[in-house]
């Protein structure tokens, strides 16, 4: 880090009051890299942009709640809940003229079509049959790839409960997919 630059967990603070200057050096820092990410998981280019200014946006509200940890994994977190978010809402409203996707032109990325498998796949039938206690670890740490301490941090949990939570849903997802 170069001198004279504050670090992530400072540009949080200085959110947190209300400081808009320092949501921009998160934003600068931080939108690449949201950008690529969002873009493996969706290749829908408006869908993608949609969603990181919603998750700035949410970084903004939710500054205050911010405690410690890995801020990136954090954004992250934001940003996949909206990803979700948006999907759900294109996906369960009927098709407006303006809102069709030229196939030619989009097509799903590989992320996308192998979440689907497990969405409607048996994996899928099985992970919904888990509580949203563990369910929500499993996304945080297996499906957003987050280590297990960012998945405390976004999930406002202990990491060792989160670490419970894993082992209990991997011993469920066994016995229910076998």
């Amino acid at each position: 880090m170069r001198h004279g630059r504050p670090s992530d967990e400072r540009l949080m603070r200085a959110v947190a009051r209300g400081d808009a200057e320092a949501l921009a050096e998160l934003y600068d820092r931080h939108a690449p890299w949201l950008f690529l990410r969002l873009k493996r998981r969706c290749s829908d280019q408006g869908v993608v942009e949609e969603v990181a200014q919603d998750t700035f946006l949410g970084v903004w509200r939710y500054a205050k709640r911010y405690e410690r940890g890995n801020i990136g994994g954090w954004i992250w977190t934001i940003a996949a809940r909206r990803l979700i978010d948006a999907q759900r809402a294109r996906g369960a409203r009927p098709e407006q003229a303006s809102e069709v996707i030229d196939t030619a032109r989009t097509t799903p990325s590989a992320e996308q079509h192998a979440l689907s498998g497990v969405e409607h796949g048996e994996l899928g039938a099985a992970l919904y049959g888990l509580s949203p206690e563990l369910r929500d670890v499993v996304r945080a740490t297996i499906i957003d790839g987050m280590s297990m301490a960012d998945a405390a941090t976004v999930l406002g949990i202990p990491e060792g409960t989160v670490k419970t939570r894993v082992r209990r849903a991997r011993v469920l997802l066994r016995e229910a997919l076998a």
